[in-house]
């Protein structure tokens, strides 16, 4: 499925969808409703999100973070999508950590707004990225890493039918502590078809 071809530089990450759900680059203009999602949602979120060992570091501004996920995609290291269902924006899934060469990897990182978890939009959302990520983007192998505590996003995974790897100790630095993790993966040679028509048909894998 996969080509292994590098995509072009300066790729801006096409829209992605799926019925009502619309996974697309962030901008400039999103700041009001991307802070308001995030400020209601801090108490949800922040245990789970990853720290610097080092301490915090200096702050930047919304515009800045949008610079830097457009300058990341340009550089093929990055792509990081909104989700926005029924016209609202909910969460945010990333696309990171793109290795080319002789692996041919990346790693999915997700968060989504309390009020609509439980829906199926993550795990919906989290299926067209890799499958962009096998198609377009040629990659060979993709991973999610969550915390063992972390019930609600260990469903993506899960229900995804993505293969786990096992427990990767002390493996990330989340509120001042080196946390494990549990790793799951799939490669191109995995999936047949596409991961968002697995999703809908589990008697497919």
């Amino acid at each position: 499925m996969a080509s292994h071809a590098r995509p072009a530089a300066g790729m801006v990450p096409p829209v992605l969808r799926d019925g009502d759900l619309v996974l697309r680059q962030m901008r400039y203009r999103d700041r009001a409703a991307w802070q308001r999602v995030r400020q209601a949602n801090s108490s949800w979120l922040i245990p789970w999100e990853a720290t610097n060992p080092r301490g915090a570091a200096a702050p930047i501004t919304f515009r800045q973070y949008v610079r830097q996920q457009r300058r990341q995609a340009r550089q093929d290291s990055a792509y990081s999508y909104v989700l926005q269902w029924q016209e609202e924006l909910v969460g945010q899934v990333t696309l990171a950590g793109v290795m080319r060469g002789s692996l041919h990897s990346a790693h999915i990182g997700y968060w989504i707004s309390e009020h609509v978890a439980g829906r199926g939009l993550m795990p919906r959302a989290v299926a067209l990225v890799i499958d962009h990520a096998f198609g377009s983007l040629g990659l060979h192998r993709v991973e999610i890493n969550v915390r063992p505590e972390n019930a609600a996003s260990l469903r993506v995974p899960q229900k995804l039918g993505l293969r786990e790897e096992g427990l990767r100790q002390r493996y990330l630095h989340i509120q001042g502590q080196w946390r494990d993790h549990r790793s799951f993966a799939i490669t191109a040679e995995e999936l047949t078809g596409s991961m968002l028509h697995r999703l809908s048909h589990p008697g497919t894998r």
